[in-house]
């Protein structure tokens, strides 16, 4: 059958590819180019066996910062829109342990099969992205989140994630690198398994590969409109003229809860505007990671990708403007001055702001919604773990689609 996905950043390009593969016609309609959304400049870790949901118990307590402190790694700055507030509310709800708990189990399932996905991919298409598999060190230096992440730690184990607890001394031993830093770790996860890739460099394969297999992509074409009789989609209107297909597939990321809402259909999703920046590194052995590192005092991931060093953090809950704010990429610059002070020279940092699309849980929606035409799927709401996620989401869309008719 034809099936229309509406996006090209990695969600969307992971669902073509499954659905090419599977021997579907396929059309790709995105406002821009592949990745140039959340997708282009993300954290690059691929955190398949280490997942912290941003619904943690833990917010309750520090509600007074996220809603004062200017400097705050997790933001929110109240909007004149009831859909914020509404997501907002639907998010402290979701802040139980018990939800945190479900939560962790089913995006380590679904990472689980990403994983699976993703590696398959590579080595049947050679993907030019480059991947790497240095495993992952999550620091702390608070010791109530140390006792916290201990106690994850043993329920992921329990879920099949191999991890163990380190002390600062090993850290060091894992990464030279943080030799600098180590009066500040009191302790760490290492997650060996853990990997990074660059995301944006992964859509361009994808795109190049998709097209030569005949994948149709109309690119910078704004969605218009979408058609619905008798319960059914019957094209979608772009600036580049009409599609019409068997199915289609939402995957537009934060601008999909806008979209749907055109049709309806209510999704509970909210942008968590992140930031990024991205640095050449030295070639001195212990100067720059090697491992990718998660510092959760600052909330700042850095992932090791080639030659460069990428350095993203920040979740704002402040509307859908992708305006970069000085303050953000100077704090990611402090951050990594902290930790590898001597891993750049600094010169080029390469700044960059995306929306991550977040549901309340932290758990996406894909497949089909009660409210929406039967033909319309989606595969959304990924938040910080799009990339991660892909792969494994673009297969259980591929289930819920069905065989090729």
């Amino acid at each position: 059958m034809h099936v229309c996905v509406l996006g090209a950043g990695i969600v969307g390009l992971a669902s073509a590819y499954a659905l090419q593969q599977a021997g579907h016609t396929v059309t790709v309609i995105d406002r821009a180019s592949p990745g140039a959304g959340a997708s282009g400049g993300n954290g690059a870790q691929l955190s398949y066996s280490y997942v912290q949901p941003l619904a943690d118990p833990a917010i309750w307590r520090q509600l007074p910062k996220l809603l004062l402190s200017p400097t705050s790694p997790l933001t929110v700055r109240p909007q004149l829109d009831i859909h914020q507030w509404l997501w907002g509310l639907r998010f402290l709800a979701a802040c139980r342990p018990s939800v945190s708990h479900a939560t962790t189990v089913a995006l380590l399932q679904l990472a689980a099969e990403s994983r699976l996905a993703f590696d398959t991919l590579l080595t049947q298409e050679k993907l030019a992205c480059e991947h790497s598999a240095t495993g992952k060190l999550v620091l702390f230096s608070d010791a109530t989140a140390w006792a916290a992440a201990n106690a994850q730690m043993h329920r992921q184990a329990l879920l099949g994630s191999v991890q163990t607890a380190v002390s600062a001394q090993q850290c060091v031993a894992l990464e030279p690198a943080l030799a600098h830093y180590q009066r500040h770790i009191i302790g760490a996860i290492h997650t060996p398994s853990e990997c990074a890739a660059d995301c944006q460099k992964t859509c361009d394969a994808l795109h190049m590969l998709l097209v030569a297999r005949g994948v149709r992509f109309l690119l910078d074409a704004s969605v218009q409109k979408i058609a619905v009789h008798g319960g059914m989609v019957t094209h979608v209107s772009t600036t580049q003229g009409s599609v019409q297909a068997d199915r289609y597939v939402m995957a537009l990321g934060a601008e999909s809860a806008p979209l749907a809402r055109t049709l309806g259909v209510y999704l509970p999703l909210y942008p968590l505007r992140g930031y990024s920046i991205t640095l050449n590194v030295h070639d001195t052995p212990g100067a720059a990671p090697i491992v990718n590192v998660t510092d959760t005092a600052r909330k700042v991931v850095f992932a090791r990708i080639g030659q460069r060093l990428r350095v993203a953090g920040m979740a704002e809950v402040a509307g859908y403007g992708v305006q970069i704010a000085p303050q953000r990429i100077a704090s990611l610059q402090a951050s990594t001055s902290a930790l590898f002070p001597d891993c750049s020279e600094f010169t080029e940092i390469r700044p960059w702001a995306g929306l991550r699309p977040a549901t309340p849980t932290g758990r996406p929606l894909i497949g089909n919604h009660p409210k929406a035409p039967a033909n319309l799927l989606f595969n959304v709401g990924h938040g910080a773990l799009g990339f991660t996620l892909a792969f494994g989401s673009a297969q259980r869309l591929l289930e819920a689609i069905g065989s090729p008719r």
